[in-house]
C-alpha cells in the first residue's frame, strides 16, 4: 500500500519555539542602533542623546515579513492554529501596545488610531446617527424664532 500522500503546502514552522527568536529579533530591530563614531562612541544629537539610525515602529505586516509570510493575512492565519496562538496573539499585543502609547504622541496619534482600528479588536471610532422619520420623505422643524425685522 503507498503512503498517503499529504496535500497542501507543508507548514512554515513546526513548533512555536522556531518562531520565538524571530519575533524577538523583530522587535530588537525595530529599535534600530546608537550611531557611533569612528572610535565607536555614540554621536549625541544637540539635547546630549544618542542618534537612533533605522528606527521604525513595529507593525503586525513588518512582524509578518519578518518571521518569512507573504502576507499579513497568512501571519493572522498561523495566529488561528492552537500551538502558535499565544506566541502570535502576545507579539501582536506588543505591537497594539506600542500603537496605543502613539495615541498619547502629537505626531503618531493620527497612524496609531488607524492601526488599532484596522489591527486589533475593539479599537474602532463609530459615528452613531439618529434618524427618525419616514424613510423617502424630508421632514423639516423650524421652532427657532425669526428676528423681528420691524
Amino acid at each position: 500500500m503507498a503512503a498517503k500522500k499529504t496535500v497542501g503546502r507543508p507548514p512554515k514552522y513546526e513548533s512555536k519555539e522556531q518562531i520565538e527568536g524571530l519575533i524577538e529579533q523583530y522587535f530588537m530591530d525595530c529599535e534600530g542602533e546608537i550611531l557611533k563614531d569612528a572610535e565607536g562612541n555614540p554621536i549625541l544629537n544637540k539635547w546630549g542623546n544618542p542618534v537612533i539610525v533605522n528606527q521604525r515602529p513595529p507593525t503586525i505586516t513588518g512582524l509578518a515579513l519578518a518571521l518569512g509570510f507573504a502576507s499579513r493575512q497568512a501571519l493572522l492565519n498561523y495566529q488561528g492554529k492552537k500551538e502558535f496562538n499565544d506566541t502570535i496573539t502576545r507579539a501582536k499585543s506588543r505591537i497594539e501596545q506600542y500603537a496605543e502609547e502613539r495615541l498619547f504622541d502629537r505626531d503618531g496619534a493620527n497612524g496609531a488610531k488607524f492601526s488599532l482600528s484596522n489591527n486589533f479588536k475593539g479599537w474602532s471610532e463609530k459615528q452613531e446617527v439618529e434618524h427618525s422619520g419616514q424613510m423617502g420623505g424630508v421632514t423639516i422643524i423650524n421652532d427657532i424664532p425669526k428676528p423681528d425685522t420691524g
